[in-house]
């Protein structure tokens, strides 16, 4: 079959879920899938079972393909460094820390990465579905861009255009597209997809026959608005999503940071009816909490000293209830920090960390990247990842302190996915309230993907797509 590209009108139109959507629909349709993007800009990665790591989005969308997460899936990958500069990771392992304009300069050694990695793809799948990234027709970009035109010009994808009616301007949005679109990809572009829409779609007849007429474009379909309250691909839609509570039991203070990454280890408690999330992004009192949670850090160095200056450090080491780090969180919860190479910031850095571990954490390369199941805190396994270059001597794995109270108050772990373990979220919640219940979050994962494919299948016109995409 041949390649699709889902491209946009612009970031944030909803590429990532009606690429993941499609995913879905196709692998039901008994389809061997590989989600694909040449290039994402992210802190939020993975783990893939090679021992590289990729975008979530991407790993995200392989789940929703019922395949293993690859690093073929997302060649390259760029994390914010801070003061300009990205950490660029390639295939999955990192390549080295730039500047934007350095990474501009490289580009030509990226899209032969790029074009290894998909041509891979279509040897090993049926179809591979790539996913754009901001928008195709950013003219002062279009040559140092990986992730629109140069994977649709080179693969003769065939493409799917979604525009996003929420934000106001969509006709002029999808018009100026096409207008500056890509003669190739104007070409193979099958139709248009509007996406988030509320309300009766019946007030959009006019709107599609608009589109259809006067922009020479078929509409493929009018996807309702949908909220996809798993693996949100930033931390604005994170501090978006609204909460459904039913009998309220621990409220958790999530610190965010500036360097916050790896944020989706919240997904879970968010979704769950009984626990109230607040996100925490300057100071506040805490005491009104049950729990705080140190999730995180991209640069844990700079966060830590950002907690000092918000007064947010000391409101911490104060607190006398149900402290828990994940990764960077945990990582500030010992004496003191090193980073003597500058893996993680600007210069060579040294800070005090908040003191409450008996252990200090040295960065070192190469980045430590596992999966599996993992013994932590008396489960013999746990599923879940680490992805971190900080090592400590004494608590590599996880820390936990033995209060009197039998509380635990001080915890915390380098292993992402902690709380996806129902029975290690269930029996820690309990320990803070004894009335919590729980509840099976592989299960809601599931019903979240499924439920959405379903509802992109019934509004949107796959016979065309599928004609399109056979030899």
């Amino acid at each position: 079959m041949k390649p699709l590209a889902v491209l946009g009108t612009s970031s944030d139109a909803g590429k990532t879920t009606v690429a993941m959507a499609l995913c879905r629909i196709l692998a039901d349709r008994g389809l061997k899938v590989a989600p694909f993007k040449a290039q994402n800009v992210s802190n939020n990665s993975a783990v893939t079972h090679e021992g590289r790591e990729i975008s979530r989005a991407q790993c995200l969308q392989a789940e929703a393909a019922r395949v293993e997460p690859s690093y073929l899936f997302n060649p390259v990958l760029l994390k914010s460094h801070g003061n300009g500069s990205v950490q660029v990771v390639v295939n999955g392992l990192v390549y080295q820390n730039q500047s934007v304009a350095d990474y501009y300069d490289g580009i030509a050694h990226l899209k032969t990465q790029v074009e290894q990695a998909f041509l891979q793809l279509q040897r090993q799948y049926d179809v591979v579905v790539a996913e754009g990234a901001g928008s195709p027709v950013e003219l002062n970009l279009l040559h140092k861009d990986l992730s629109n035109t140069f994977v649709a010009n080179t693969f003769s994808t065939q493409n799917i255009l979604v525009a996003d009616i929420e934000r106001g301007g969509v006709f002029a949005s999808i018009y100026g597209t096409l207008a500056l679109l890509d003669p190739h990809i104007r070409s193979n572009l099958m139709g248009v997809v509007i996406n988030k829409f509320r309300g009766d779609r019946r007030f959009f007849m006019d709107g599609e026959k608009i589109i259809t007429e006067r922009f020479g474009i078929p509409v493929l379909g009018v996807l309702p608005f949908k909220p996809l309250n798993i693996d949100m691909e930033d931390s604005q839609s994170l501090r978006n999503y609204r909460q459904r509570l039913q009998a309220m039991k621990v409220r958790i203070a999530v610190i965010s940071y500036p360097g916050l990454s790896n944020y989706n280890d919240v997904d879970v408690l968010m979704a769950d009816q009984e626990l109230y999330v607040e996100w925490v992004d300057a100071y506040r009192p805490l005491e009104s909490f049950d729990m705080v949670l140190l999730p995180g850090s991209k640069t844990v160095i700079r966060d830590l000293r950002w907690l000092k200056a918000q007064g947010l450090f000391t409101e911490i080491r104060q607190f006398k209830k149900a402290l828990f780090g994940i990764c960077g969180g945990y990582q500030m919860l010992c004496k003191t920090l090193h980073d003597p190479d500058a893996l993680e910031h600007d210069t060579p850095s040294m800070e005090t960390g908040l003191g409450l571990i008996d252990d200090e954490v040295v960065y070192q390369s190469p980045k430590l990247l596992t999966r599996g199941h993992y013994p932590l805190f008396g489960y013999p396994a746990i599923k879940g990842y680490e992805i971190h270059c900080g090592r400590m001597a004494r608590y590599p794995l996880y820390y936990q302190d033995s209060p009197a109270s039998g509380l635990r108050t001080v915890a915390g772990t380098h292993v992402h996915g902690i709380f996806d373990d129902d029975r290690f979220r269930g029996d820690y919640f309990r320990a803070l309230h004894a009335d919590y219940q729980g509840y099976a979050y592989g299960a809601y994962r599931e019903q979240e993907i499924q439920g959405f494919a379903d509802g992109v299948a019934e509004n949107l016109d796959m016979d065309v797509i599928l004609a399109a995409l056979a030899d």
